[in-house]
């Protein structure tokens, strides 16, 4: 079991927002970036959940790309 969390920030002027998650919840912190940039009372706006979700997506493709990208010895041709 993969214990890792994901941390994602952005600084806008005096706010923080600060996402934490781990794999299995990646979901839901795309769906969390959509209600942020909804809610009109934060400066979190649309352009914002759009690039944090790009990285989060970003992100979870390279991981699993990397997973399945160590040659085997028995692909090692001798």
């Amino acid at each position: 079991m993969n214990d890792d969390i994901n941390v994602l920030a952005l600084v806008k002027g005096k706010e923080r927002y600060i996402f934490l998650f781990d794999d299995s919840q990646q979901a839901e912190a795309l769906r969390t970036l959509g209600r942020h940039a909804a809610n009109p009372e934060l400066s979190f706006s649309w352009y914002d959940a759009a690039v944090l979700g790009k990285k989060i997506r970003n992100e979870s493709a390279a991981r699993n790309r990397s997973r399945f990208s160590i040659p085997q010895s028995s692909d090692i041709d001798e």
